[in-house]
């Protein structure tokens, strides 16, 4: 059975505006420009350069001087569309709570031959029959961006038949496979990195170091990839000397065979910083990038047919629509031009309270000054929300003296030191960046001690928090930083 009945519920809603302006605080100064190109070209009414715009406040603001019989009336006009574009506009499509799925992202692809094509073609140079030539070029095919093909002969054998309607063996897959691993780069089409390796130390010029390289790699490869060079140096029967100049060798291969084409096609990335901190008679200057602050205004074109409209005595239907278009452009530039005030002031608000917050920092350049600092700190002193904070932390750059930095590295949790004070955990990372490095790599200190000699330093934490930081830090266990 139907009912019907009234509820009263309060709700927020997002404004176009509103929404209009967070995404363009979110934008970098590259993808802001791109916005600011698009805007340009769909909004006739929107011009850049200088312009008086007073001339448009008039005509727009006395608007009681039109007609009153003649005169547009709110009631008849469909909000949606008054405040909509020519079509449906990017707020109606979104929701609106903002995600990072709605990011609109221009990314620049460098231009020449893929690693792909660069493989293919040197299949041109052995002789193949035209099964083999298939096999090989679905091999290639399967050579991922670093070089290696991570699928099973099994899987492969299937794939050929399902996909290329080829029925072959395993043992033809491997004799093709032995092929395609004759390639540039060396140690290309291997399946994992035992056999890149190995690969790589066969091409090269046989030297007693080489040998003892291949053997290493070949018979005793665990126990030189967790650095057990006592067993190796028994298994052996070698020197220190020896394992030593073969190790060398081996660290001079590529893990990596596949990032080593030139003409890799890979994402170019620019970064652009949005804003610049210089020391001028030892104080902070903060600055906002100059392509952050374009020049625009409203058409004098469009505010002169706003005018001829009010001024013209017989209104027509079509005038009237023609005058709806006009008024729709001339809001959506107001609105605009308004959006990038506020976004250039948001911005350099947000950066300034950040500059000011981290001074001793900026002053030094020593990331052991860095404070501890969370986006409520930052939000509360400009007085805005944390997720505005966090739009312009996650996405911008600032140039400092000490090199050009993502905002939101300056952030970071806090701990307490020996003598209670609060202290940022980027700190304590540097100290114990700084002490790993220090170590003796013959034998280098375990969590265990670190623990104890960050005690000693005035930083009491427990041996599994220095677990996370150095894994955070990317730095490996204490075996596998040992050197012979």
């Amino acid at each position: 059975m139907l009912k019907q009945y009234l509820q009263f519920k309060l709700s927020q809603k997002l404004s176009p505006q509103q929404i209009q302006l967070m995404k363009l605080i979110q934008l970098p100064t590259q993808a802001f420009e791109q916005r600011l190109k698009q805007e340009l070209e769909e909004n006739p009414a929107l011009e850049s350069g200088k312009e008086n715009t007073e001339e448009y406040e008039d005509n727009f603001d006395n608007q009681d001087d039109f007609d009153d019989s003649d005169s547009i009336n709110a009631e008849d006009i469909n909000v949606d569309e008054y405040l909509s574009d020519d079509e449906i506009p990017d707020y109606r499509m979104q929701a609106n709570n903002y995600s990072v799925d709605d990011e609109e992202k221009s990314i620049p692809y460098a231009s020449g031959t893929s690693f792909t094509q660069h493989l293919t073609n040197q299949l041109n140079t052995f002789r193949l029959d035209e099964e083999g030539y298939k096999i090989a070029e679905f091999l290639v095919g399967s050579v991922d961006g670093s070089g290696y093909i991570r699928r099973s002969l099994p899987d492969i054998l299937d794939d050929l038949a399902f996909t290329q309607n080829v029925y072959t063996t395993e043992d033809k897959i491997e004799s093709v496979l032995k092929i395609v691993q004759q390639l540039d780069p060396a140690g290309v089409g291997a399946r994992n990195l035992q056999e890149c390796l190995l690969i790589q130390l066969l091409r090269k010029s046989k030297t007693p170091s080489i040998e003892l390289a291949i053997q290493i790699i070949d018979k005793a490869f665990d126990q030189f990839s967790k650095k057990h060079y006592k067993k190796l140096l028994q298994k052996f029967n070698i020197s220190e000397d020896e394992l030593k100049k073969a190790i060398l060798e081996i660290e001079h291969l590529n893990p990596k065979p596949g990032g080593s084409f030139s003409g890799n096609t890979r994402i170019v990335e620019h970064v652009v910083p949005d804003f610049t901190i210089r020391i001028i008679d030892g104080e902070l200057e903060l600055t906002l990038n100059g392509r952050n602050a374009p020049e625009l205004h409203v058409s004098r074109e469009y505010n002169n047919m706003l005018k001829g409209y009010k001024e013209s005595k017989d209104k027509s239907k079509s005038q009237k629509d023609a005058v709806m278009f006009i008024k729709q452009k001339l809001d959506a530039a107001k609105w605009f031009i308004e959006a990038i005030r506020q976004r250039q002031q948001t911005l350099f608000v947000t950066m300034s309270a950040i500059m000011h917050y981290q001074k001793d920092y900026f002053l030094s350049g020593d990331e052991r000054k860095l404070r501890p600092m969370i986006l409520k700190d930052i939000a509360e002193e400009i007085d805005m929300d944390i997720s505005t904070v966090s739009r312009v932390a996650n996405s911008k750059y600032v140039d400092t003296p000490y090199g050009t930095k993502l905002i939101k590295e300056f952030f970071s949790e806090s701990m307490k030191n020996d003598q209670g004070e609060d202290v940022s955990t980027r700190e304590i990372k540097k100290i114990l960046e700084t002490v790993i490095e220090e170590e003796g790599k013959k034998k280098p200190l375990t969590d265990e001690k670190l623990a104890k000699i960050l005690k000693e330093k005035g930083y009491p934490i427990a041996r599994r928090t220095v677990a996370k930081y150095r894994e955070q830090l990317d730095i490996p266990v204490a075996r596998l930083r040992k050197q012979i």
